[in-house]
């Protein structure tokens, strides 16, 4: 089944951020995790024409120039100095997207995905795409209580208006 959550859990799902869930829950059955072993890359490639359609900007290959780039530092004549890499991002800017397979929690990519879109110029939400179960263990749980310790603690504030968590 596809799990996501919100967080802040105070913050109603956006429309939005529904037309999102609703493009995983469209390719459900081909990215599940208990019975596909896919990496993130062809999952995201299942998802484009979805996200496409959301007016995203969707990564086309690993090189550079097929990469999305977002802003994170301006120099001098607002020319970029720094840029982080999004798989996929909102014609607006807002919302940024990233899938994970087996790295999620393994290296802790997850925390990266986080710390690179706090980052981003002018992104509010990141959407974390997760695997449910990888090998052994439940990355969505694993993430999901990391998250909900870190809003709930209130030690971390984040500039981001929310992370929303999907477990494929």
């Amino acid at each position: 089944m596809l799990n996501y959550q919100l967080f802040p859990r105070s913050v109603a799902v956006s429309n939005e951020l529904k037309a999102i869930i609703k493009c995983f829950e469209n390719v459900y059955s081909v990215i599940r995790s208990d019975t596909n072993n896919k990496k993130s890359d062809h999952v995201l490639s299942i998802l484009k024409p979805g996200l496409e359609a959301l007016d995203f900007s969707v990564e086309k290959g690993k090189s550079d120039s097929d990469k999305i780039n977002v802003p994170v530092l301006f120099g001098k004549n607002n020319n970029i100095d720094k840029y982080f890499f999004a798989d996929a991002l909102s014609n607006d800017g807002k919302i940024v997207i990233e899938i994970e397979a087996g790295r999620a929690t393994e290296n802790n990519q997850f925390l990266k995905d986080i710390f690179q879109a706090s980052m981003m110029y002018n992104v509010e939400y990141l959407v974390l795409a997760v695997r449910n179960q990888y090998r052994t263990h439940f990355d969505f749980d694993r993430v999901y209580t990391f998250l909900e310790t870190m809003y709930i603690s209130n030690r971390i504030r984040l500039p981001l208006k929310g992370i929303m968590l999907i477990g494929y």
